[in-house]
């Protein structure tokens, strides 16, 4: 096993007017499981490819164990690769898949065997290994390119967005399978994901990226409790965290025709009048006394808990189709009826302040 360090890795394409991946440092512990998460172009995947030797790094380095493999071909590296479309060959068996890169590598036939076996107990495919990839599902044959990997007893294991062509129940039991397996590997393993919960529920650590820079980098529950930035706040988190603008004002920040108390020594640290205040949905709570107004849109009863989902008060009907909606988590045996104004508060112990500015986290 080895730990992986990115030391101000970067990557500009040819004719770019900005790096895809702009002076990545980030440090990776042996055996950790390391998540990077973020929209759609953030530079996750070429973050990944730059780590598996497949884009070129234009400066800096990347270091597996004590060695420096900036420049190394992939097949030097000592990784294996689970991509999102599995990639097996159509025309080979299981076993053959599995056992394909050992192959390769001149290992010899008896060994092959009872390494390709050994994964195959792992993962439940024993009884698959005579079978084609076309007589799988989509979740056996991603078990199928995860035990090729495994086969190859790699330092690291790099995964691109495994799980994106599963559905939705397939999805979350594989992605706890994955989880167990690297545990019981102690592989340092690297996963991309753009699914903000599956960073949560999977990685000892995640990593935050956008737009090429790397933005946090901690536990899912410290980026849960204290995002450093308005993005990660509106980022980690399901459903959303609500971020509502505001203004400094005696007392608190004033938002709509309510302040919010916040402490003195607080709001001076912000030495900005234009604040975001950020609040989790089950640390809002619906009151018969002041709050913050709002004007409810809908209300989804899931039998335990509702989410009750609605506008800013006062606004007209045009401005309510523009406007952001905030959604609070609240008892489903007396929900309020669409249409109906209410008043939420917040709790004082977990209230996110933000720079609207900078984006950045008042303390």
């Amino acid at each position: 096993m080895a730990a992986v360090s990115f030391v101000d890795a970067t990557r500009v394409y040819p004719g770019a007017d900005h790096p895809s991946v702009d002076k990545l440092s980030l440090e990776i512990g042996d055996g950790e499981f390391m998540v990077l998460v973020g929209p759609s172009g953030c530079g996750k995947s070429t973050s990944l490819r730059m780590l598996a030797g497949l884009e070129e790094v234009n400066s800096g380095a990347i270091h597996i164990g004590d060695r420096d493999v900036t420049d190394l071909p992939p097949k030097d590296r000592d990784i294996a690769m689970v991509f999102q479309n599995y990639a097996l060959y159509p025309h080979m068996t299981v076993g053959d898949n599995m056992g394909f890169a050992l192959k390769m590598a001149n290992v010899p036939k008896a060994e092959r065997q009872q390494r390709v076996m050994e994964a195959a107990k792992l993962l439940g495919l024993e009884d698959f290994l005579n079978r084609k990839p076309k007589a799988l599902s989509g979740g056996q044959r991603q078990r199928v390119a995860m035990g090729r990997a495994i086969v190859r007893q790699p330092q690291v294991f790099l995964m691109d967005e495994p799980l994106s062509n599963l559905d939705a129940k397939l999805r979350v039991s594989t992605r706890t399978q994955i989880g167990a397996l690297q545990a019981r590997l102690g592989v340092t393993t690297v996963y991309v994901t753009h699914d903000q919960v599956e960073a949560m529920t999977m990685g000892d650590r995640v990593a935050v990226m956008r737009d090429g820079l790397l933005q946090q980098v901690d536990t899912p529950l410290a980026l849960y409790d204290h995002p450093e930035n308005l993005f990660v706040a509106g980022f980690i988190g399901s459903p959303a965290m609500n971020l509502i603008p505001g203004e400094a004002a005696e007392g608190g920040i004033k938002v709509g025709d309510y302040v919010v108390p916040v402490e003195r020594e607080r709001l001076a640290r912000a030495g900005d009048k234009e604040l975001t205040l950020g609040v989790r949905p089950e640390n809002l709570d619906v009151t018969d006394g002041e709050g913050i107004g709002i004007d409810v849109a809908v209300v989804e009863e899931l039998g335990a808990d509702a989410y009750l989902y609605g506008t800013l008060a006062g606004l007209s009907e045009d401005e309510r189709i523009t406007a952001a909606q905030y959604v609070a988590r609240i008892s489903s045996r007396r929900p309020p009826s669409r249409g109906e104004r209410v008043r939420l508060t917040a709790d004082p112990e977990h209230l996110h302040i933000f720079n609207t500015k900078t984006g950045a986290r008042i303390d």
